[in-house]
């Protein structure tokens, strides 16, 4: 009984506790900050889209315009290369920070997303704010570790995870959708401790949320409230159509993107960055004189979307212009997010087949239903997260109460994308940015046991619920009283004295074994580099 009451007590100390400080002031910085920083960019893409209308009625304003464009490139194209890891700032780049691919300063890349991505926003290029929210909670998640770093190092993933989550959450107003990021998207794995953690800094950064926007009269959801018809199960087959459709075009689509990024970062590499920048801005400001639609982020797109379709022309020049001009925006490394785009994207694909299906008969009162099915199925098939985009579509696009036909359009997307065998947007995104990086580098692998050690952070903790540096596998444990195991699962509870074979890949021995000692303890131990692998 004592024993039992000795190991509550320090699952207590040793894990609940440090998860709910470290997430709770995750939490409530992450919502400080998001809530000013979305306060921030709705008034700069409002002066965006009055610029844009001002300029259309007085033309001779344009070239100003493109010389300050010349400039902004200029000013952009030295700050990426004193700081590469300002470029993209969506939710790629917060992944490859939290799962330890990606180096980064949190202070200057918190400062550098905040305000390069206001940038992309006024200029009216087709990038998020739900991207750079996500990379800001990361950093504040790694900020509020930052005191305590030499002495808690290994909690400082688990927190920059909540802090992502807690930066969805302020973002999109859906909490719940949150939480499920971290586990599906982020780790693509269940955790305990990645759970309590999330949980916590969600459940925090909403509190805050909530009293802010009634000082302050934000609004914290991202969409309206949604009137949809009662959903009929001899219906079902519009999802079904819905999910066929959209999970084709988000193929289409991936590797149109991939197509544009190897064009843009090989075939163009010759051309400085400072080039690119300003050709993209010139293309932007082209477009956004035809029409704004064509440009920004997206969300005013969604909006009008969800309550009438304009012209079969429109949506696929909308569909086209918007689809390049944001993928080449990406590929070049501007600052701005991929998700709120994605979801622009299956809002507009979805208004084709909501019109096209009214033109063959369907009731028109179907038409939101639909476009709202196509969202949840663009971010199923273009992010592989069917789970995120579910609990999204009930939280944030109203449709707590249309759960089957959400089920289905999300999974048939997800399936198609699956079975074409294409990586997701995530994955190709975070690609590109670790292939900039390490290009000249060489990776190398190690071998080596390490001890743990007393009232390490490794201590009573199970192997999976711990966030071993990147690319580092676990191989065997052997423990005082019995011989070398290899745990497939994971499960296996370490103790202080147990032995551990470990394997791992990187690019900074230094900074891999610095990440390893702050798990298991600080100690000297051999490693050599294996070369059969």
């Amino acid at each position: 009984m004592g024993k039992k009451l000795k190991n509550y007590k320090n699952y207590f100390i040793n894990l609940i506790c440090p998860a709910f400080i470290f997430g709770s002031i995750t939490g409530v910085l992450t919502a400080i900050v998001i809530v000013l920083y979305k306060k921030c960019a709705s008034i700069i893409i409002g002066f965006s889209e009055s610029g844009y209308s001002f300029v259309k009625s007085n033309l001779y304003y344009a070239p100003l315009v493109l010389i300050g464009f010349i400039l902004l490139a200029l000013l952009l194209s030295f700050l990426y290369k004193k700081a590469p890891n300002l470029k993209g700032g969506g939710i790629p780049t917060s992944i490859g920070i939290i799962r330890g691919v990606l180096p980064f300063k949190w202070f200057t890349n918190l400062v550098g997303v905040f305000f390069l991505s206001l940038t992309s926003f006024f200029v009216g290029v087709p990038l998020g704010n739900e991207g750079p929210a996500v990379q800001m909670g990361t950093l504040l998640g790694r900020a509020s570790v930052s005191p305590l770093l030499k002495k808690h190092r290994a909690w400082s993933r688990y927190s920059m995870t909540g802090g992502a989550c807690a930066g969805f959450s302020v973002a999109t107003g859906a909490p719940v959708s949150g939480i499920v990021f971290a586990l599906e998207e982020a780790h693509q794995s269940f955790s305990p401790m990645i759970m309590i953690v999330a949980s916590t800094s969600v459940m925090f950064a909403h509190i805050t949320t909530e009293v802010l926007s009634l000082y302050f009269n934000i609004n914290v959801r991202l969409f309206h409230q949604l009137n949809f018809p009662a959903f009929r199960i001899r219906d079902i087959w519009m999802p079904v159509v819905v999910g066929i459709f959209v999970g084709i075009l988000a193929v289409l689509v991936l590797k149109y993107y991939k197509l544009i990024s190897t064009f843009i970062n090989k075939k163009l590499s010759f051309i400085p960055l400072k080039y690119k920048i300003f050709a993209i801005y010139t293309f932007t400001f082209v477009a956004g004189m035809f029409s704004f639609s064509f440009v920004s982020t997206g969300h005013h797109l969604i909006e009008d979307l969800l309550i009438s379709s304009p012209s079969f022309v429109m949506l696929l020049a909308i569909l086209l212009i918007r689809t390049t001009l944001t993928f080449s925006a990406n590929s070049s490394g501007i600052t701005g997010g991929l998700f709120l785009p994605i979801m622009a994207l299956g809002a507009t694909s979805a208004s084709i087949v909501g019109k096209g299906l009214v033109l063959a008969g369907v009731d028109e009162k179907y038409y939101t239903l639909i476009v709202a099915l196509g969202i949840t199925a663009c971010i199923s098939g273009m992010m592989k997260t069917p789970f995120t985009a579910m609990v999204f579509a009930i939280e944030a696009l109203s449709c707590s109460g249309y759960i089957l036909p959400v089920i289905v359009a999300s999974c048939v997307s997800y399936v198609i994308t699956e079975m074409l065998d294409v990586k997701s947007i995530t994955d190709i995104a975070l690609e590109n940015t670790i292939e900039s990086l390490y290009h000249s580098k060489e990776h190398e692998v190690y071998d080596t046991f390490v001890k743990v050690k007393s009232n390490s952070f490794a201590v009573g903790k199970q192997i999976r619920d711990i966030l071993w540096p990147n690319n580092l596998f676990v191989l065997s444990v052997k423990s005082k009283d019995s011989q070398a195991e290899v745990d497939v699962r994971g499960s296996k509870q370490l103790k202080a004295g147990d032995v551990l074979h470990v394997r791992y890949m990187t690019y900074s021995e230094p900074d891999t074994k610095e990440e390893l000692i702050s798990i298991v303890g600080v100690q000297d131990y051999d490693e050599h580099i294996d070369t059969i692998i």
